[in-house]
Order: structure tokens, then C-alpha cells, then sequence
């Protein structure tokens, strides 16, 4: 949370937050999110380690095209960072036709913030108790199973897709308007599957209404080591939300990565993180930009594959 002497600085104006010295980290989406979250548990430590006053700035819109294009566009003095998203710069540029920004010589990567795993569940009707048994299933059934997600093009939605796609079976998408809708319908029985966030489907598979099979890591998650990874099935599954710190290209980021890295790696903050069913990163900024790299290529075979286009 935004501690209370940042406070005052929500209700000012972009310029007059530029010449307060705050440091803003654009959110591009509404608050509330997972993302929303993360950034607002990050600012007051970093500024600190930074001696300077963070502020988080919801800029939502586009798809979180928006607040990327306002960050793009800022001035590279260390000011103005993105808190990014698959979204951005990984996602996009393979969901929709333009972008108002280079997604990648418009940025420079500063940190790897953390991953939230997903959770493949079932609802129990389902007569599969393993990925394999699933896929076996599927395919004995194409286009009867039916997956809920958030969204198109959500990471919910893309999990299920890579699902399709690398074990070669045919299921239904059913997109709701967020993950409290999907999750109603696949609790009640109205569709069978969802692939979505850990935190909110683990504890209805605990309580029985749900049946998980497995999570979107590539191994086993910390957090749940009594789950199999879906990759265990399935080699090269890997589908957990990945969330990072990005600045305008030309951005000098060693003291920016240092105080995001020593936020990080403190355990009593590891600890909130993962409690709410997200690891924590961290690392350097070349890691970053590989890790980037390698997910949009990753999913951009799944995003044509399934022919997605954003709405």
C-alpha cells in the first residue's frame, strides 16, 4: 500500500507531480488488479531505497496500451516507469493490428517483478483426475469441453489456448467480463475447465467445489508443490503471468534496478508476495530483456495459431 505521506500526491496533476520529484510508476490498468496490487505494495520501499517519493498512477485503457504509450513518450530521467504486464510488450503486438509505441526500442527493461502462477481446475462432474486423463478426454470429445477465461486475450484465455495448442485438442473458449464471473460458471457446472489465477480457484479446489489438476509453471510451484506442473504432461507448458518494471528507451536504470532488486529480495516483502500465491523475482535488466523476448516469441505461436484478434 501507498504509505501516508504519498497520499496527498494522488489528486495532483502529471505536471505538478513531475515537479514535486516524485517518481510515478504507471499502472495501465484500473485499480484493484493484481497489478494495481503489486505496484502499490512496491512503491513506498522503493522510493525509500531510492530516497525519493514513488507514486502509483492507474492510466487504463487499450488494452494497457495507454499508459505504455505515456510511458513511451516520457522523458528517460528515471521519472516516469511503467509497472508492465504480459500486455505491453508481449502480448499486443501479436493481439492488435497497430500499437501507438515500438514495443521494444521504445523501453529499456529495469526488473523482472514476479510470476503468478496459474491453476488448471476442473469442475468435479468432470471425469478427469490428471492432465493426461483431460487431454485423453478431450480428445475423445472434440469441441464438447469448454474453458472459461476473463477475457479475449487474457491470460486465462492464452493459457487455454496454449493448452489446445500444444497437446492438440479441440475445446471451447467461453470468455466472461473478469475472473469472478469465469470462476462462478466453472463452480457451477456451466463450463467444465478454467486455467486462471492461483490465488482465487486454489481455495475452492481445497473446499471440494473444484478439482485441480495442475499448475501453468514449467516445474512444480513453491507454493503448492503437492500440484503437478501442467508441463509435466505437457513439455514446454508454460503460461504464469509475468509482471516487470520497464522505463522510456534511453533511461540510465542501474539505481533503479538496484532498489526494485533490494525490495525484492527482503523476505518479510517475499513473504506478502507470497502469500497472495505469486513469486517473487527480481534480477537484471539484460534477464529482463531476454525474458521478454522469449515470451513473445513463445506467445505469438499460440496467438496465430488460434487465429486471436483483440476486441
Amino acid at each position: 500500500m501507498i504509505g501516508r505521506r504519498t497520499l496527498p500526491f494522488l489528486a495532483m496533476p502529471a505536471l505538478a507531480l513531475a515537479q514535486s520529484g516524485a517518481i510515478r510508476l504507471i499502472v495501465p490498468f484500473a485499480a484493484g488488479g493484481s497489478a494495481d496490487q503489486t505496484a502499490r505494495m512496491l512503491a513506498e520501499p522503493v522510493g525509500a531505497a531510492l530516497g525519493q517519493t514513488m507514486i502509483v498512477e492507474n492510466r487504463p485503457g487499450g488494452g494497457a496500451t495507454l499508459g505504455a504509450h505515456l510511458v513511451a513518450r516520457a522523458a528517460p530521467d528515471g521519472m516516469t516507469l511503467l509497472y508492465g504486464t504480459p500486455g505491453p510488450q508481449i502480448i499486443n503486438p501479436w493481439l492488435m493490428r497497430s500499437l501507438p509505441y515500438d514495443p521494444v526500442r521504445d523501453f529499456a527493461p529495469v526488473v523482472s517483478v514476479k510470476r503468478a502462477p496459474n491453476l488448471l481446475a476442473v469442475h468435479p462432474s468432470v471425469p478427469a483426475h490428471s492432465v493426461a486423463e483431460l487431454i485423453a478426454l478431450a480428445r475423445a470429445r472434440p469441441g464438447v469441453l469448454a474453458f472459461a477465461s476473463s477475457g479475449v486475450g487474457a491470460s486465462s484465455h492464452l493459457a487455454g489456448e496454449m493448452l489446445k495448442f500444444l497437446a492438440g485438442v479441440d475445446l471451447l473458449h467461453v470468455p466472461f467480463r473478469g475472473t469472478g464471473p469465469a470462476t462462478t460458471e466453472v463452480i457451477a457446472g456451466n463450463v467444465q475447465m478454467a486455467i486462471d489465477t492461483i490465488s482465487i480457484l486454489l481455495p475452492h479446489a481445497r473446499d471440494g467445489r473444484l478439482r485441480a489438476l495442475g499448475v501453468s509453471t514449467p516445474t512444480r510451484s513453491p507454493l503448492v508443490p503437492e500440484i503437478p506442473a501442467i508441463a509435466e504432461t505437457l513439455p514446454g507448458f508454460d503460461a504464469s503471468p509475468f509482471n516487470y518494471i520497464a522505463a522510456p528507451a534511453g533511461t540510465a536504470v542501474g539505481r533503479l534496478n538496484a532498489a526494485f532488486n533490494r525490495v525484492l529480495g527482503d523476505q518479510a516483502f517475499r513473504a506478502r508476495m507470497e502469500a497472495l500465491g505469486e513469486e517473487p523475482l527480481g534480477g537484471t535488466p539484460d534477464e529482463l530483456a531476454a525474458t521478454i523476448a522469449a515470451e513473445s516469441a513463445r506467445w505469438s505461436e499460440v496467438i496465430r495459431a488460434a487465429s486471436i484478434r483483440a476486441e
